[in-house]
Order: structure tokens, then C-alpha cells, then sequence
């Protein structure tokens, strides 16, 4: 029977953090309709009340994990709706976290897998490695027939970027304009320096015109959340201390008021960095600073204000997207509205606004028929607000939604350097936008069942 528990093993060496995690679950099921798998196969095994039904009987055992039961912890999205739902505030997220280890552990996939996965974990969190496959990509249609995933790999691969990638090493630091009033370390990530530099431009142009003084690290690659959600929990620790240390070092050498991220899958590891390197005496400081330090670019500005809009974009409709990482992972759901309509844009929320749209870092690659379903499902629920634009504040998002969307998908940052004084993004060049007058109906703010109140907000309940 589906999600029915099997006797522990007697050599359960389940961790006792993850069997507190374990044992918290009061199957209430308030999580399976947030769950966007469970939503499309009504699957018990596919909601996270059966995938932690599986969890348990896996860690329990003293058996590799049978096939089936990968497969159901593979097809999760990681989304976390299930967090902001559940009533016994289950810790889902070191769960399925935790259960990817034990599979990439003890769980030998079958060829493909194991070079196809091998293949994203050593190419995307090295941005010069990303930046060459992407040069010689266009040869892949030879072989895009081996294996779907790899077709949606060079499906989802960018005709062509708006900047060139800026892989240079050396610390730069960008001064604030007029009177200094702040002063962060900007994360440029992995693939974003690499596929949409425009956006982290945006970011450093929009700082700087609020008096921010702005440092980049390009030194630092990846902050470990690609390689931690396919499983490899080390590497994702590795990347995770040498970036903990590169913010240290330049905590110490003048204080930073925030380290600055426009990418909320990367945001919600790196808030989380005092739990991922736990048992790591020498970087515990180093840690809990930059997990304490971490906000996403809205969090800091909605602290600071914004200049006057300027005319251009009073009134422009824009739909505003919530990134899981974003309103599940981190409960980060007013600022990016506050400063939309501060900016001046007619504001708006899309249906199902809690539902994933099927990014999911590395999801739409290596279960590419689920994410494609998500993608057309959000695709609709954004178009059905008539907006003329939609905001996202994940590089995933924008890319996912882009692909099913007719709409242009903007970076939040990008929208509001524009409104701020900075060029029209480069989505939007030479289309003529409609205007509305900026009232944002009381429905358009996502219901507590839909996503959280705000940062403080710990869940639906």
C-alpha cells in the first residue's frame, strides 16, 4: 500500500536529526495539495507524506534503496510548498536534502545517469566550463536523440546572452553614488555570470544610484545549492566553506551590512550555511556571519527605499512571480511587491502562485516531461492576469517560464533599476507596453494558503 511503513530494520542507522524529522510527520496531508507532483499524478508515494514514508524506510534499512524509491525521491521538486503548508512544521527541507545523500551514496544508477549527472555538476558550478560547453552546445544536435534529458539540456541552453560572461578573478569594488549608506558583497553566481550578466549589472547599477557600495568576489563560483540538491552533500560543504571564508575576509577587512544575492535558489543555501557546515568548528563563525548576512537584493532595498519612478514605467502591468526558493525556502514575499509598486508598475499575482513553476535548479534537465507540464501550467496562469510583463527573482525561473511563456520574464532587479533611472532591460527593447493605472486589487497579495505573510511568517499556520 502506498506510504504504508515497513518495521524498522534492526540495524537502523537512521541519524537522530533526521528521525526527529522523521517522527514529526502527523500525516495530516494538508502538504499533498501544495505538492505540484502529487497535484498532477494524485500518487501518494509522489507527495511528501509518502516520500517520507519512503525516506524512513530507506534510511532504515541496510540495503541499498530499490529503484522505485529513487524515482519518487528524484521526481521531488524541492519546491518546499509542503513547508509553508504543513501544520506540524516538518523539516522537509534537511529531509529530502539528507535522503539525496544517502541515494548518490549507496544507490548505483544506471549508466546514463550517472554520466548525465556527472556531466551538471562538473560544468554548471565552474562558470568557465559552463561558459565553453555552452560555445561548443550547438553540436549536441547530433546526439540530442540519445536521451531526452540531454535534448532539453540544449533546449534550454541560451540562443545567445545579452553580455559576455565576466569571469575575471580579481576583487572589484563599485563605490556608492553620493553619500555611502551601505556597504555589501554582491553574489554574482555560478550560471547567472555566465548566462545573464545584465542581471547582476542591473543589481550593481541599482545599488550603487541607493548608496550602496557594492563588492564582487568572482573568485567565489558556486555557493554549493546545485550540487547539494543533486545529492553530492561534500562538494556542496567545500564550496559552501570556501565562500563562508572569501565573506569573512572581507568582513575583516571593513564591516559589511549584507552580502547581497539576485539568484533565491542560491539564497536559501547560503541563509543556510550555519546548518550545512555544522560540525566544522573553524568555520562556524565564518558561517553563521554569512548566513546571518545573506538577503535576497528586495529584502535590502525595501530596507532603503527607492528613488522617485521615473514616467517611463508608471502604470506598465506586471505580473509578479514567486520563486519557491523565494516564498517557500526563505518566506521572502512582500518586499518584491512593495518595491514593484513603489516603482511605480501596475502590480499583479498570478493563480496557483504556490505551485512550482518546474525549474527547480537542475529539475527541468534531468526530469524534463514534469517540468515541461509545470512550465505550460504556470505559462497559463501568468498569461490569464493580461499583464505585459512578468517579474521573477530566480535566473531558473525566468529561464523555465520563458520557454513556455509569451510573455518577456524580467529580473525584479532589472524593473527596478529601470524605474530607478537605468536602460529599458534588454527583454523589453522596442516593445510597445501598455499602461494601466497602479491599483493592485486585495487578491492580488498571495493568501497565507498560498505562500507566507513575509520573512517572519513561519508557515501557513
Amino acid at each position: 500500500m502506498p506510504g504504508q511503513i515497513r518495521p524498522v530494520s534492526p540495524v537502523d542507522e537512521t541519524p537522530q536529526a533526521m528521525r526527529t524529522i522523521l517522527d514529526s510527520c502527523v500525516r495530516y496531508g494538508f502538504c499533498t495539495n501544495t505538492c505540484p507532483t502529487y497535484v498532477l499524478t494524485r500518487d501518494e508515494n509522489e507527495s511528501p507524506r509518502g516520500r517520507i514514508a519512503l525516506i524512513r524506510e530507506m534510511l532504515a534499512s541496510d540495503a541499498p534503496p530499490d529503484p522505485a524509491s529513487v524515482a519518487h525521491i528524484d521526481s521531488c521538486l524541492g519546491c518546499l510548498s509542503c513547508m509553508t503548508t504543513c501544520a506540524a512544521k516538518v523539516d522537509y527541507h534537511h529531509l529530502i536534502d539528507h535522503a539525496r545523500a544517502h541515494v548518490e551514496k549507496t544507490y548505483r544508477r544506471p549508466l546514463a545517469d550517472r554520466l548525465l549527472r556527472r556531466l551538471l555538476v562538473l560544468l554548471l558550478p565552474h562558470p568557465a566550463r559552463f561558459r565553453l560547453a555552452l560555445r561548443v552546445a550547438p553540436l549536441g544536435r547530433l546526439v540530442r536523440w540519445v536521451d531526452p534529458r540531454l535534448a532539453a539540456m540544449l533546449d534550454l541552453r541560451p540562443v545567445s546572452t545579452h553580455r559576455p560572461a565576466d569571469l575575471r578573478r580579481a576583487r572589484r569594488v563599485h563605490p556608492a553614488e553620493g553619500e555611502r549608506r551601505g556597504r555589501v558583497v554582491l553574489l554574482t553566481g555560478c550560471v547567472q555570470r555566465v548566462i545573464a550578466e545584465h542581471v547582476n549589472e542591473a543589481a550593481i547599477r541599482l545599488l550603487c544610484r541607493h548608496g550602496t557600495e557594492v563588492v564582487v568576489l568572482p573568485q567565489v563560483d558556486c555557493c554549493g545549492a546545485l550540487t547539494l540538491h543533486m545529492g553530492h552533500a561534500e562538494r556542496a560543504r567545500g564550496s559552501a566553506a570556501f565562500m563562508a571564508r572569501a565573506i569573512a575576509d572581507e568582513h575583516d577587512r571593513a564591516p559589511l551590512d549584507a552580502v547581497i544575492i539576485t539568484a533565491s535558489g542560491c539564497g536559501t543555501t547560503v541563509k543556510d550555511y550555519p546548518h550545512l557546515l555544522a560540525g566544522e568548528a573553524d568555520l562556524a563563525k565564518a558561517a553563521a556571519l554569512t548566513g546571518r548576512l545573506a538577503c535576497d537584493v528586495t529584502e535590502y532595498l525595501a530596507a532603503k527605499g527607492l528613488h522617485p519612478p521615473v514616467d517611463a514605467v508608471r502604470g506598465v502591468p506586471v505580473v509578479y512571480h514567486d520563486a519557491c526558493s523565494l516564498q517557500h525556502g526563505q518566506r521572502v514575499t512582500k518586499p518584491p511587491r512593495e518595491l514593484l509598486t513603489q516603482a511605480g508598475y501596475a502590480l499583479s499575482s498570478a493563480p496557483e502562485g504556490h505551485i512550482c513553476c518546474g525549474s527547480a535548479g537542475t529539475y527541468n534537465l534531468l526530469q524534463p516531461d514534469t517540468a515541461r507540464t509545470l512550465g505550460r501550467r504556470k505559462a497559463e496562469a501568468l498569461h490569464s492576469t493580461g499583464a505585459a510583463i512578468v517579474a521573477a527573482g530566480n535566473l531558473g525561473c525566468i529561464t523555465q517560464i520563458g520557454e513556455h511563456a509569451d510573455l518577456p520574464v524580467v529580473h525584479t532587479v532589472e524593473l527596478l533599476d529601470w524605474a530607478t533611472g537605468g536602460p529599458v532591460p534588454s527583454a523589453l527593447t522596442g516593445r510597445a507596453l501598455p499602461r494601466r493605472t497602479p491599483d493592485p486589487e486585495p487578491g492580488d497579495a498571495p493568501t497565507d494558503a498560498a505562500a507566507s505573510g513575509g520573512q517572519d511568517a513561519e508557515s501557513f499556520w
